[in-house]
């Protein structure tokens, strides 16, 4: 098939790598002019991770995904900056083309998930599609196999990119629930910043309970937005853990173990605006989202992760599965 991966960053360029080297597609990579990220790759095909196939055509064009032949557009980028691409993409007058969104993030200032923002903004002919899951990059080019998921509300879109996707180190699974495929992917990054500000504390025993007792708020979210609570106990959340709550690829775990110990991290971590979405989301929807709001205070409010701790653990003593 025809692709054009959107995004050249990390996750970006493994997408193209995996698409173009090991399933044999006919692959273009996007990046802005800007980008050193793009212009090394102009330059050296290659970053500190992966060498690119000279199979995969580079450019500097947004207008290359309009393309006829371009069936299928990947989108790695920023969650926040959803919006803005497709605004610019807007002149394209792009129809008939599969959109498959690779980010896990929930826009900040409205609490919509990323495929709400694609039908808002995207023609009626597109089909959207979410790809959530495990893994890091170091670890697919080094052909570490994982297991990842497809989501969309077209079945034949989703049945189409799992077969045209799935290779010898991505298995992919049918999606069946994409409000809690998006919430639990999203969410996932929130409860690694908490689990990086664990291991800057020296608490990391805490992490077993940070992931049950996640698990279990995000749950109670993904079911009163509408979706299926156990997509939390799925791949997109609870089977993402281990590489972003314990992983030191993580950069969400990073930042949060940074920022408790007075580091600077520049590297993108969703979770960060990402838990202002969902603390909003808790309120409208009468959620108690505690983990998620001790985050926030300490990122937002200036909390300190002690005193956050003392009001866990000085909450009401309930039954383990209270609903």
């Amino acid at each position: 098939m025809n692709i054009t991966v959107i995004g050249c960053g990390r996750w970006g360029s493994l997408i193209t790598w995996y698409l173009a080297s090991r399933k044999g597609h006919t692959v273009t990579l996007y990046g802005r002019a800007t980008s050193a990220h793009m212009q090394r790759f102009l330059a050296e095909r290659r970053n500190d991770l992966l060498t690119l196939p000279d199979s995969v055509k580079l450019t500097t064009e947004l207008s290359s995904c309009a393309d006829p032949a371009c069936e299928i557009i990947v989108i790695s980028v920023g969650a926040q900056g959803l919006r803005a691409l497709f605004e610019e993409m807007r002149p394209l007058n792009l129809k008939d083309k599969t959109v498959v969104l690779c980010m896990k993030g929930i826009e900040a200032e409205s609490g919509k998930r990323l495929s709400e923002i694609a039908a808002e903004l995207l023609d009626s002919s597109m089909k959207v599609a979410v790809w959530v899951g495990p893994g890091h990059v170091q670890e697919f080019y080094a052909g570490i196999p994982n297991c990842m998921v497809i989501d969309s509300e077209d079945d034949a879109t989703k049945r189409m990119l799992v077969r045209e996707f799935s290779g010898d180190i991505i298995r992919f699974y049918y999606g069946e629930d994409l409000i809690g495929s998006e919430i639990g992917a999203a969410a996932k990054n929130v409860v690694g910043i908490a689990a990086g500000m664990l291991d800057g504390m020296g608490l990391t025993t805490l992490k077993g309970a940070l992931m049950s007792r996640g698990t279990r708020e995000i749950y109670r979210l993904i079911e009163a937005m509408g979706g299926n609570g156990m997509s939390a106990y799925g791949l997109c959340h609870l089977g993402d853990y281990e590489a972003t709550v314990f992983s030191r690829f993580s950069h969400n775990r990073a930042f949060g173990e940074a920022f408790v110990r007075g580091e600077s991290y520049s590297q993108l971590a969703e979770g960060y605006a990402t838990v202002r979405a969902l603390v909003v989301l808790g309120r409208v929807y009468h959620v108690d989202l505690p983990i998620c709001q001790a985050v926030y205070n300490i990122l937002y409010q200036g909390a300190s992760l002690r005193d956050e701790l003392e009001i866990l653990f000085d909450r009401g003593i309930t039954r383990e599965f209270h609903m």
